[in-house]
């Protein structure tokens, strides 16, 4: 694939409200894209600073399992069940010491992972 042709399907994914496959391009050719970052649209300009900004500030992307157990962590906090909370960071406790997880995380499952202590503020 060509630079040409992705700035294309970045672009496009951007336009279909893609926004993971669109994430997943830039983070896969990050480097390629700094110098040819003129063919990317708005959205995907700000994704990319997005993805470079959290890359240079430390933070790993997530895998799919932490995206799983963070959709469950937020699913189990919207529907205020504690005992599905519990079981997850039980067997995942590693994954919530990170700084960056809490950006990820609902309003409803912030505040209850701070009241439980499983995060601090």
């Amino acid at each position: 694939m060509d630079i040409q042709e992705l700035g294309q399907k970045i672009n496009q994914c951007t336009e279909d409200l893609d926004f993971l496959s669109a994430r997943r391009y830039i983070e896969e050719n990050l480097t390629i894209l700094e110098d040819h970052k003129y063919l990317l649209k708005s959205n995907a300009k700000e994704i990319f600073n997005f993805v470079k900004e959290r890359l240079e500030s430390g933070y790993p992307p997530l895998t799919k399992q932490e995206k799983a157990v963070i959709n469950s962590i937020n699913t189990y906090a919207y529907n205020f069940d504690l005992r599905g909370i519990k079981l997850v960071l039980k067997s995942k406790a590693k994954l919530f010491l990170r700084e960056d997880i809490i950006s990820y995380l609902n309003e409803d499952a912030r505040n209850l992972l701070k009241s439980m202590g499983a995060i601090n503020e």
